[in-house]
């Protein structure tokens, strides 16, 4: 059987019963092609989109959930605000909607909620890959393919806020830091802010990174060769805490379980520092909280004032 088929098939099991709008593949392979959409429900559309920024471009697809506001369609004489949401390592862009109840949470929100797939332990970032780089390169594909998709075919604009949890929270954080003028906000719901222990917190000092098990070198380089260190502080967000001053920060985090216990190590530590630096912090700390999704979902429930009002929403 083809790859094509493969795929196809593929596709048709996993969204069973929902109807696809397949979209043409075009000649020239321009990064960032939506194959095709589906409606899964009044305010649910998902977007398969190709990249060559994905590992295997010829073929592979990664799914876009947009939560839709009222009034929305792509022919609308008007564009919406986005508030990106970023899942954890092992989840995929299901995992808010579906066991962090985000589509209730979010009913009157005037704003396109942006629930985007990558990997299992992507980091949100452009892989090293032993000095190759190349795919996946999960951040051109993210703030330049899906972006662009967003604001050219699907009504957004260009007033962003983001949000994610675990690995999602160091992806929000990241982001809002390395592109300060991109979002207005940004939100860490037990996110992994300082996986270089950079802090000082506690950690396997041969073996930072902590959580999804991923190839850390190949992920961001060797932390012990100087150069490649500067992959690692780049993309920390305790080492880029300077720049996430002048915007509204959320940063929830917990202490139940071994996880979690990790997470609040460094997640005070960051907070510590933000507001040394003199950033608007909104701290929630709830000892009770592990690293879970009813924390996440309360967390979240708390944070949508913030990441809603900085877009005008």
């Amino acid at each position: 059987m083809s790859g094509p088929i493969r795929i196809a098939l593929a596709i048709v099991s996993v969204l069973a019963g929902v109807a696809l709008t397949f979209v043409p593949r075009t000649p020239a392979d321009a990064a960032g092609i939506v194959r095709w959409e589906a409606r899964v429900s009044d305010r649910v559309l998902d977007i398969g989109i190709s990249s060559p920024n994905l590992e295997d471009p010829d073929w592979s697809v990664k799914v876009v959930r947009l939560l839709l506001p009222p009034g929305w369609s792509k022919d609308a004489n008007r564009t919406w605000p986005t508030v990106w949401v970023l899942h954890g390592g092992f989840d995929d862009h299901k995992s808010w909607t579906d066991k962090g109840d985000l589509e209730a949470l979010t009913k009157d929100a005037n704003a396109i909620f942006v629930l985007p797939e990558t990997s299992w332990c992507s980091a949100y970032s452009d892989w090293y890959n032993n000095g190759a780089w190349g795919a996946p390169a999960w951040e051109k594909y993210l703030l330049e393919d899906v972006r662009t998709i967003l604001e050219s075919t699907y009504k957004a604009n260009t007033t962003r806020a983001i949000a994610g949890n675990s690995m999602g929270g160091l992806g929000a954080m990241k982001f809002a830091a390395e592109y300060q003028g991109m979002f207005r906000s940004a939100a860490s719901f037990s996110g992994n802010v300082d996986p270089l222990h950079a802090s000082g917190a506690p950690g396997d000092p041969d073996k930072p990174g902590q959580g999804c098990a991923a190839d850390w070198k190949r992920v961001w380089g060797d932390y012990n060769i100087p150069a490649q260190r500067a992959i690692w502080e780049q993309n920390n967000p305790y080492s880029q805490a300077a720049k996430l001053t002048g915007k509204p920060l959320f940063v929830s985090y917990g202490r139940s379980g071994a996880v979690e216990e990790a997470v609040y190590q460094q997640n005070y530590r960051f907070v510590d520092r933000l507001q040394q630096l003199g950033a608007t912090v909104d701290e929630r700390y709830v000892e009770g909280h592990g690293h879970d999704w009813p924390a996440w979902r309360a967390q979240m429930q708390n944070a949508l004032g913030m990441l809603l009002t900085s877009v005008g929403a």
